[in-house]
């Protein structure tokens, strides 16, 4: 017998254990699977932010106080004053439209972002996905 079979095999110090490398691998996936977490919500946020703005600027009533009223009606609430104090630039359909667009996008990206962070999260796990 030679002198190498009978010595114990030890581990390379420069190759990493596989069991250590796969942990490290899922806690970086975990946080990255937090980060992106984190932004969905954030995103989620502001659509609802645009949406409780759009919804304001649609419903309530604007201008000068005659009374317990205001004088200029919302857009959906009662028919639109001709009145030069009635003329407000966000209460007309474009811009509108501009706020429900925006809305509806950082609805659409929030929403997409928050699959993603539950996938990402669940491939951090180890579970399958169907």
């Amino acid at each position: 017998m030679t002198a190498d079979a009978s010595a114990p095999q030890t581990s390379d110090p420069a190759t990493p254990d596989p069991a250590t490398a796969v942990q490290a691998l899922s806690e970086r996936e975990r946080r990255h699977a937090s980060r992106v977490t984190t932004w969905s919500i954030a995103w989620l946020i502001l659509a609802l932010l645009l949406w409780g703005w759009f919804a304001f600027l649609m419903l309530a009533d604007y201008g000068p106080t005659y009374g317990e009223s205001a004088k200029c009606r919302a857009p959906l609430v009662g028919p639109p004053s001709g009145d030069v104090l009635c003329r407000d630039s966000l209460r007309e359909w474009p811009a509108l439209l501009g706020i429900a667009a925006l809305a509806t996008i950082t609805s659409v990206v929030g929403a997409a972002t928050r699959v993603y962070a539950k996938v990402l999260a669940r491939l951090a796990n180890g579970d399958e996905l169907f």
